[in-house]
């Protein structure tokens, strides 16, 4: 995901101009990525309380078919069609936010890149003549910022490059940011904590507020648990900084769920997305009366909506047939190709 670092970088090494803090600057700039996501967040809480609403009638054809698959998915997808419902449209926020965390990943893995431009030949050759060369890059890199900042000189460095690690303030509440907490009991380990913690609140959270917590199946649910835990151990071995920027995603996602349930609640969607399945259903009920012929007569009849669409098909397709009555369907031939093409032209065909 390196190329989403190269996008998100840049952000956050302006971002850092304006506020010369690491951690303060991971802070707002969550703030600032969540907020433009709001709109997306609105969307997602819609489409849940739309599903809510289909999943009886989904369940409904999956317990009809449930020995013919391919009859239960040509039946979902009709429903899908029949009431404009799409089941995916409430991923796109997901997909987004997990963009972002991974550009973030990138970025708080490598700093010194990142932030604060410097290229990754000089960081090399930087770290090898400090003795921290051949390790990896989230630990050479913070390495390097640690022993700049102890005082360290290096000529791989130009004296600008050495000027921005010098100043580059990675201290936040007394803690240097850009280390891992790992399983020890050191200060580090707060932030891993604080991450995991304000994960499951906030997951717990918006799973009540949103009713998505009713709609999963149990091998869903655990499979969402196993996740979280995985991420929790993931926390612990990550930087510090990816852990604040977590913690602080996660406090704004309890604030968002908050906010959304109060204006946009999931009870009034549910309610008009009733009402517009109720509207939709009575009208594929609905008869209408049309005048056909048949038998050189017209008669009326009385049809339902499917019906009547059906009809309306079969006029269309009538239609075509009648306009292009004349007109060949079929692929020409070889022969026939041959004998339409110029006659100089076969002749060189010939020749050849």
């Amino acid at each position: 995901m390196g190329f989403l670092a190269f996008i998100l970088g840049p952000l956050m090494a302006l971002l850092y101009q304006l506020i010369p803090n690491y951690a303060v600057t991971m802070i707002v700039f969550t703030v600032l990525v969540r907020l433009l996501l709001l709109p997306l967040a609105i969307k997602q809480q819609k489409s849940t309380a739309k599903m809510s609403v289909y999943q009886p009638l989904m369940a409904e054809i999956q317990e009809k078919y449930k020995n013919n698959k391919e009859k239960q998915s040509e039946e979902l997808l009709k429903i899908q069609q029949e009431y404009g419902y799409n089941p995916m449209s409430g991923c796109l926020p997901m997909i987004l936010n997990l963009l972002v965390m991974f550009g973030i990943i990138e970025v708080v893995y490598r700093p010194v890149q990142y932030i604060l431009g410097i290229p990754v030949n000089v960081i090399t050759a930087a770290a090898e003549e400090l003795g921290i060369g051949g390790t990896s890059a989230t630990y050479m890199q913070s390495e390097l910022i640690r022993l700049i900042h102890d005082g360290a000189t290096c000529s791989a460095l130009s004296a600008d490059q050495l000027a921005s690690l010098q100043s580059f303030n990675t201290t936040f509440l007394g803690i240097d940011m850009v280390g891992t907490a790992g399983f020890r009991l050191t200060p580090l380990v707060v932030f891993p904590i604080l991450a995991a913690a304000t994960m499951f609140l906030s997951y717990g959270i918006s799973q009540k507020l949103s009713g998505m917590g009713s709609q999963m199946q149990g091998s869903m649910k655990v499979t969402m648990w196993v996740m979280n835990l995985m991420f929790v151990w993931f926390c612990f071995s990550a930087p510090v900084g990816f852990c604040l920027y977590y913690t602080a995603s996660n406090l704004f996602q309890v604030f968002q769920s908050f906010l959304t349930y109060k204006i946009y609640s999931p009870d009034k969607f549910k309610a008009e997305y009733a009402a517009e399945l109720a509207a939709k259903r009575a009208a594929k009920k609905a008869v209408t009366t049309v005048t056909l012929e048949e038998n050189g007569e017209k008669v009326e009849k009385k049809v339902n909506q499917r019906e009547l669409d059906k009809l309306r098909l079969e006029r269309a397709r009538a239609l075509d047939a009648e306009k292009y009555a004349g007109e060949r369907t079929t692929p020409l031939t070889p022969e026939e190709r041959e004998a339409l093409q110029p006659k100089k032209k076969r002749s060189r065909k010939k020749a050849e």
